[in-house]
């Protein structure tokens, strides 16, 4: 109810956008309807700002996590673009929901080639920002698998993987996601039993209700059973999913298996990297834990590295933007940029 209250009475814009890399048919005399061809595959995405009607000089990109896409964040990220402009009128936030390769719209869109795991899904990014000809974005926040794509991204940007014309982002914002290897034992077990699940069900799907109450029916949480279920789309008489499931799983083990503490360990200069923990997650071993807290309180000892902060969201579980979305911005707003 109160998220419903919050979108009606928000003010905010957003733009469903789609982006790629086109070049002319060889044909002479091409028809208008088909004179173009996408010649490298770009991301779906959304665009949000507080004013629309005013040009924005801050870009945060949004990434979702597995099964997920750019739309999951939307309420979440109206609310701190909200947020951002009230404590900062000066600064216009312009918030990037990108459907990650494989999810969303942009399982859609033809032409990612594997392998399909988190350092392609991070090109992808460099490559929509290369194609819009935008500026690379200040802050890059992600959720799980996206948290996982974020510090890809950005361990990239400081490679100079992505050329020269690269800009590292100011601040990564690493939400509930383990930047080691995965183990099974700590959340990652029901991943795996929703993706066998899903992969053993007929085809074609007759209903989304049909969906959920089979997965109620083997054990799954109500609140998992309809966000299953709300990935789901109408085709024809039966239903498909939003995302392409094959590459999905590929995604999930490359998540599993990256490693990222190289990058907190001496994270680039100019770059803070904040990592939130959800109080209730059942992600995180007690000696990530103490990892995280020991690189948070060394805080920018040289002038040569960037900094790592580590938070603790209470009341909330994995789903942080969902649980406890006010104790979300109540973190963030604050040490945003």
């Amino acid at each position: 109810m109160a998220r419903r209250a919050l979108e009606a009475s928000s003010s905010l814009s957003s733009r469903l956008l789609f982006s790629s890399t086109i070049a002319p048919l060889s044909k002479p005399n091409p028809s208008p309807l088909h004179d173009l061809i996408r010649h490298v595959q770009t991301l779906a995405y959304e665009e949000i700002q507080a004013s629309p009607d005013k040009p924005f000089n801050r870009t945060a990109f949004v990434f979702h996590g597995l099964l997920g896409s750019g739309r999951n964040w939307r309420t979440f990220s109206r609310s701190l673009a909200s947020e951002l402009q009230k404590r900062s009128p000066e600064n216009e936030w312009r918030m990037v929901l990108v459907d990650l390769r494989n999810h969303g719209r942009s399982a859609e869109i033809k032409g990612f080639e594997p392998p399909h795991n988190i350092s392609n899904a991070a090109k992808d990014v460099a490559n929509l920002v290369k194609s819009q000809n935008w500026t690379w974005p200040d802050v890059v926040i992600g959720h799980s698998m996206g948290g996982k794509v974020a510090l890809d991204f950005a361990n990239s940007c400081a490679h100079g993987d992505y050329g020269q014309s690269v800009v590292l982002p100011k601040q990564l914002w690493v939400l509930d996601s383990v930047p080691g290897d995965v183990n099974s034992d700590y959340g990652s077990d029901e991943v795996e039993k929703v993706l066998h699940t899903l992969k053993s069900l007929p085809s074609p799907l007759t209903s989304r209700k049909w969906v959920v109450d089979h997965m109620l029916s083997l054990g799954f949480s109500k609140a998992l059973s309809e966000w299953i279920g709300s990935n789901l789309k109408k085709s024809g008489e039966t239903v498909t999913w939003s995302f392409d499931l094959d590459a999905a799983i590929d995604m999930f083990t490359s998540y599993r298996e990256t490693n990222y503490w190289p990058l907190l360990e001496h994270p680039p200069k100019g770059l803070e990297i904040a990592v939130v923990q959800a109080e209730n997650s059942d992600r995180w071993q007690p000696n990530i834990l103490q990892k995280l807290e020991a690189l948070s309180k060394k805080g920018q000892i040289s002038h040569e590295e960037g900094k790592v902060s580590f938070h603790v969201l209470p009341n909330a579980g994995h789903w942080v933007h969902v649980d406890n979305p006010k104790g979300l911005l109540e973190i963030m707003t604050p040490n945003f940029l």
